[in-house]
């Protein structure tokens, strides 16, 4: 007997010990045989969420802390439905997807997977970098860090850290065991990190609004936060104030949006049930593997993100980029000279290209709220903690800076390991052997990022792939609520009675809330060459639905010729 069936042998025995049992009893052994969970915490805590928490933070404040634990309930609840299924069958979804379904949906399921691993190892690179030169070396970097051969130096050497940790998951058991055990410790050391910050700043919070905003204010959507509602009111000009709501709405519902996204993205979903055929799971793991997705994922994901969001809202909701406007002569004078003046350049220069706004005066309130809106990143944080704490490195760049390492380190090799899942579907291939080796090498992409990862080309990487990735997100909600309650996949084991309505009013509203978002996203997502303006957003969505429905055609075109 192999060691890989050795060890099944010994959960699936531990696993019966608790048959039975009361909960405290279960949950020793569910601690000791968890994995697939921290996988997928490593890969949601990314640079995605990073940004899009201090995004959240900096429009939306304490307000938004709601956001990304409530698109987590719903991703867990899809997780959920996805072990429940692979764990049932003990099969592979994909192939079940493809012949059940709709060939289109797992086709796409994969590309998808595929596209986003490849494209998002790029900023994962791009953040390891900065934290290391921006945060935990930067003396030793101050004159180097923008040089492109400091840029090759270190993302060879993370490339050498993170291949032969991504390839001991090829080891079967004991080398699947060891690599769950370092992406746990490093989910761990991503929330301690963050914790540490937000502990840091905890005599400075307000606590009451902290604990307020966890609680869903689906008003944002429609409405400006309040912080900027002074801001607003002292506008004189009616054309004016409705432009800046606009643009704080705007910006509002996009960053609600990229958070979901962010929270459970599409190449997780396939992460997670190989992860579990990789294991040997099966039907009788199904509880534990609820429980791994609960402890593994949803508790560090939400502890971690909200400490961005604290940390961010506290330095920045409602307060100008520092350094942008200077006040100290009583007048609002803007520095042309700030790094990101750019941007407030453009904000203003769109402003008066509204019609009606061509001619009339930029007041001083509208300064201050172009200046709040402007995007902050680590740096940002990572130099606002340092004059918070009287120029400390401690806070600022150690504790924060290693926690922002450890989430890009970790988020680089899930991707690796995804794509060796998705070229052994595509190709049909044992996991594990060599084309899943192989299949991991492909995000070593993420080597060109000093090159892709530009304003001038992430945008045309970025959108494609975010447009293509979050449309498939609430149609793998919609895929996988039609397995749960096809017989022709799960046989005996289609859920009944109340577990089926939990099942299906969970994953409906789940579709329901998220098919909109989507959808909106991808009708108002273009792309820019120049002057020129491509609906691409609108394109994609209509053509992926004209295949999907050629796709049902062909199932049932393809169902008919076998029968």
């Amino acid at each position: 007997m192999s060691e890989h069936q050795d060890r099944f042998e010994m959960e699936k025995a531990l696993i019966d010990s608790v048959e039975g049992k009361g909960a405290v009893d279960k949950a020793k052994v569910f601690v000791r045989l968890s994995g697939p969970g921290w996988l997928q915490s490593a890969i949601t805590l990314g640079g995605g969420s990073l940004a899009s928490g201090l995004f959240l933070g900096v429009i939306g404040g304490y307000q938004m802390l709601w956001v990304q634990w409530l698109a987590m309930f719903f991703g867990v609840t899809m997780l959920c439905a996805i072990s429940y299924v692979t764990l049932s069958t003990e099969s592979s979804p994909f192939t079940n997807i493809r012949r059940h379904i709709n060939p289109v949906l797992a086709w796409g399921w994969l590309a998808a997977s595929l596209l986003a691993n490849v494209v998002w190892v790029l900023p994962q690179y791009a953040l390891a970098y900065g934290a290391i030169t921006n945060n935990l070396f930067a003396a030793t970097f101050a004159e180097s860090k923008g040089e492109t051969s400091t840029q090759v130096m270190i993302t060879l050497l993370l490339m050498v850290i993170v291949i032969p940790v991504t390839l001991s998951y090829g080891g079967k058991g004991k080398g699947i065991k060891i690599y769950e055990m370092i992406l746990k410790v490093m989910v761990a050391l991503i929330v301690l990190s963050f914790m540490g910050v937000a502990i840091a700043l905890s005599g400075s919070l307000e606590w009451g609004q902290i604990f307020s905003g966890f609680i869903p204010n689906f008003s944002l959507i429609s409405e400006p936060s309040a912080q900027y509602r002074s801001f607003l009111d002292a506008i004189p000009t009616e054309v004016a104030r409705v432009f800046w709501e606009t643009e704080i709405l705007t910006l509002q519902r996009n960053i609600m949006i990229a958070a979901a996204a962010t929270a459970v993205g599409i190449n997780m979903t396939f992460l997670l049930p190989f992860s579990l055929l990789a294991k040997k799971w099966n039907r009788k793991f199904r509880n534990l593997a609820i429980f791994d997705l609960a402890t593994g994922m949803v508790i560090p994901f939400v502890i971690a993100t909200s400490c961005i969001v604290i940390a961010a809202a506290s330095q920045f909701h409602g307060k100008p980029f520092t350094g942008l406007l200077d006040t100290s002569t009583g007048a609002i004078v803007v520095n042309a000279e700030n790094s990101k003046y750019g941007d407030y350049d453009s904000m203003l220069s769109k402003r008066n290209l509204t019609q009606g706004l061509e001619s009339v005066a930029v007041v001083d309130s509208e300064k201050q709220i172009a200046a709040m809106l402007i995007q902050r990143g680590t740096g940002d944080l990572a130099g606002a903690l340092k004059s918070l704490f009287k120029g400390s490195d401690v806070v600022s760049n150690y504790v924060f800076g290693f926690g922002v390492l450890a989430m890009a380190i970790s988020t680089i090799s899930i991707l690796m390991l995804i794509s060796g899942f998705c070229v052994c579907e595509a190709l049909g291939k044992e996991h594990g052997g060599l084309a899943h080796r192989l299949g991991t090498l492909i995000p070593v992409t993420g080597v060109l990022w000093p090159l892709l990862w530009t304003n001038e080309s992430k945008a045309f990487l970025a959108v494609p792939t975010s447009v293509f990735g979050f449309v498939l997100i609430p149609i793998a909600y919609l895929t996988f609520l039609l397995m749960m309650n096809s017989k022709k996949v799960l046989g005996d084991h289609l859920p009944t009675g109340g577990k089926r309505l939990v099942w299906n009013t969970l994953m409906g509203l789940a579709f329901i809330i998220m098919a909109p978002a989507a959808a909106w996203k991808a009708w108002t997502t273009n792309l820019t060459f120049g002057e020129l303006v491509i609906p691409f957003g609108k394109y994609a969505l209509i053509t992926f639905i004209v295949l999907v429905i050629a796709g049902f055609f062909f199932k049932e075109k393809e169902n008919h010729a076998q029968s």
